[in-house]
């Protein structure tokens, strides 16, 4: 009895459809190998950009701070004024504790809450050689300010720091970078004094410069 053979060109066809499936298999499994190499890659830019863009929004918080002090929109005695210190060593004033007595600008419009992503907390501490019953705000001051994330003060994240300790404890390369308990920005400035008259004698005293005598 003569078999009856399959023609040739069905055959041919088959082994072709049975190459694509293996090919398309090997292209799955290089695809696959592929985005598993890449993808920490991938995670670490868009982390990096989402850190950029809040250390912009941090930066422009500080200068909102920093402006309602220079036009006296926020007065000494207020909540979020900056606190005084004995020294002019201001970075090495001790990070915050307690949201409510901090400057708050708020993004989400539902107030200055732990719970936010969104809100900053701003922190500022001021010196100067005055003393103490003398307004800030008439005499001028040196100020450092601090911009924390809101919820950087919610229950388990623990003790805040500042840049002084960061460097101390990681080094300056990292600077802190995605880390809830290190301000996002810390930057240094001075106060002018509002009032002009005896300005310059204000300011003085305040550096103690013998250059002005």
């Amino acid at each position: 009895m003569i078999e009856r053979q399959q023609p040739h060109s069905s055959l041919h066809k088959s082994q072709e459809a049975g190459y694509t499936i293996i090919e398309s298999l090997v292209a799955m499994i290089v695809v696959s190998v592929l985005m598993i190499a890449i993808a920490p890659v991938m995670a670490f830019s868009v982390a990096t950009r989402v850190q950029a863009k809040r250390i912009e929004m941090a930066t422009q918080a500080a200068k909102t701070y920093i402006e309602a002090l220079r036009s006296e929109a926020l007065k000494p005695g207020t909540n979020g004024f900056p606190a005084q210190y004995t020294t002019d060593n201001l970075e090495g004033t001790p990070a915050p504790t307690d949201i409510n007595a901090l400057y708050c600008i708020d993004k989400d419009g539902n107030g200055c809450k732990s719970d936010s992503n969104q809100d900053f907390v701003v922190q500022g501490y001021y010196f100067n050689r005055l003393p103490a019953t003398t307004n800030p705000a008439k005499t001028g001051y040196s100020l450092i300010v601090r911009v924390y994330r809101a919820n950087s003060f919610a229950s388990g994240v623990g003790a805040l720091t500042t840049q002084k300790d960061l460097k101390a404890q990681q080094g300056i390369t990292t600077a802190g970078l995605g880390n809830l308990n290190a301000p996002l920005v810390e930057m240094r400035t001075e106060i002018g004094a509002s009032d002009r008259q005896g300005a310059y004698n204000s300011l003085c005293t305040r550096i103690g410069s013998n250059g002005c005598q």
